[in-house]
């Protein structure tokens, strides 16, 4: 397989160097694509440097901060174009663990997509407090009982995607960001018909730079799924021709 990992940045000098070391030894297929929005902390700069001395390491410069749903989307499509057959999603503070990407990479040879999902038995969050524990867990049940798919994490940001998906998905017409543009990613692949699979992890909270959510990225997640709800068509799943339709869905 051709393994591609998307990892959006902006201010993230503190963790990119550590993050990328630890990826360059997971497995030797893996590439890391950094997609940077013009960091004035110098990331962009530091992640060029890693790029001229490892093959496998790339870097995709953006001209603003513009999100992190068309950062994937960026990420997405240059991957597209150089043919590369899985891509992942991480965060770049560290919260995400790349020992987890063998376990990754086996469901995915059997399912489309696969999360790293924080709220099923195995998964666990540290260093976050009872109150925050508390409201992103009643994010995700709130929206999954709101678009009725047995998926426990909804919001999750560490995810694999076979190419098919990546394919099928219309990428152009997403515009969501945040958790929005990970509850409409799983959402929109689940109604095409793709298998979805969620595979325990402990989500590790950032020890250095600054946390990107901010209130108006939670209040636009909750808003998104009745719009999701009420205008995606469920219908499509079964038109002819759509990879993955009508297979079922692995719940845990």
């Amino acid at each position: 397989m051709k393994i591609l990992i998307c990892i959006p940045t902006y201010n993230e000098r503190e963790n990119i160097s550590k993050l990328l070391g630890r990826l360059m030894n997971v497995r030797e297929d893996i590439h890391v694509l950094v997609i940077d929005d013009n960091s004035p902390d110098g990331t962009g700069s530091i992640v060029e440097g890693y790029a001229r001395e490892n093959k496998r390491i790339h870097i995709l410069r953006r001209e603003e901060k513009s999100g992190l749903g068309s950062a994937y989307i960026a990420g997405f499509k240059w991957g597209l174009d150089r043919g590369y057959e899985v891509f992942i999603e991480m965060d770049a503070d560290l919260s995400h663990r790349p020992r987890y990407l063998p376990v990754f990479l086996r469901a995915i040879e059997k399912n489309d997509i696969v999360i790293g999902s924080r709220w099923i038995r195995g998964g666990r969050i540290a260093n976050w407090s009872f109150k925050r524990v508390l409201l992103s867990r009643l994010a995700s049940l709130y929206a999954r009982f709101i678009l009725g798919i047995p998926i426990y994490d909804l919001t999750a940001g560490f995810v694999a995607y076979r190419r098919s998906v990546l394919e099928k998905l219309s990428l152009d017409t997403i515009r969501s960001d945040g958790y929005s543009f990970q509850i409409e990613m799983k959402y929109r692949a689940r109604q095409l018909g793709f298998r979805l699979c969620e595979v325990p992890i402990t989500f590790t909270d950032r020890k250095d730079g600054d946390s990107k959510i901010s209130r108006k990225i939670v209040i636009e997640a909750l808003l998104l799924v009745w719009i999701l709800r009420f205008t995606q068509p469920a219908s499509r799943a079964s038109e002819p021709g759509v990879a993955g339709a009508n297979r079922p869905l692995r719940d845990k």
